[in-house]
């Protein structure tokens, strides 16, 4: 099978995380759709290790409306963290340059984009809790593991996500992955009803993207192929 290369190109180039969505629901059948395409990536030794929940109308509205509340009540008492899940980013601030430094970037760049500076404390939490609202979408996504394979399997979980991700494009949708929900992990897997087997990999924002939304316009840079490769003759 043959396809071309300039498509292809412009369809990976074209993703990107968006963080304002249309409420127009995205119909059962596409869903579905896009999930089977995404059952084809590839996994270690074809182990499958992914567990998909789809949350939408009211169950999506109840998810949203938990989360906000506590993520409001962290904002006065931050020592009740682990009551809701284990801090998903925390391991992330301890590494460090170039690391860490992209993560700045981006984030000052998203925040810089919507006017907010560090001294904007409310704006900043209302952005962050954006995330928790899925940006508006009408669709979320949680992809969860087995406990035993959480190391294993999220090279294979990489590669479930970007599959769909990008089928979503082909159909006129955007989506925007979302570690932020590991935060609330204990909340989020208590609404999905999960198994204690089960162990939270991310969340995912999934719709039709709000073209006029300035959140939107943010481009976000890539290191260039010289400075990531090593050629070894």
């Amino acid at each position: 099978m043959s396809v071309d290369f300039a498509e292809f190109d412009a369809l990976v180039r074209s993703r990107k995380s968006l963080r304002a969505f249309k409420p127009d629901p995205v119909p059962h059948e596409v869903l579905t759709t896009l999930l089977a395409t995404a059952a084809r990536s590839p996994s270690g030794t074809n182990m499958q290790p992914w567990q998909v929940y789809v949350v939408q109308g009211a169950s999506r509205e109840r998810l949203v409306a938990e989360t906000c509340a506590a993520h409001d009540l962290l904002r006065q008492q931050p020592e009740q963290a682990q009551a809701f899940g284990q801090a998903g980013e925390s391991a992330d601030r301890k590494v460090g340059s170039p690391f860490l430094d992209r993560r700045r970037q981006n984030g000052w760049a998203l925040y810089g984009l919507l006017g907010l500076t560090r001294d904007n404390k409310d704006g900043m939490h209302q952005q962050q809790q954006r995330n928790f609202r899925f940006f508006d979408a009408p669709v979320g996504l949680f992809f969860t593991t087995h406990t035993s394979m959480q190391g294993a399997a999220l090279v294979d979980f990489g590669m479930f996500m970007q599959t769909l991700m990008l089928a979503a494009k082909t159909q006129g949708l955007d989506t925007c992955a979302q570690g932020a929900w590991r935060n609330f992990s204990k909340l989020v897997m208590r609404h999905l009803q999960a198994g204690p087997e089960e162990v939270l990999v991310c969340g995912m924002s999934l719709g039709y993207a709000d073209d006029q939304a300035l959140v939107n316009q943010l481009e976000t840079p890539r290191e260039s192929v010289a400075n990531f490769t090593r050629w070894l003759a």
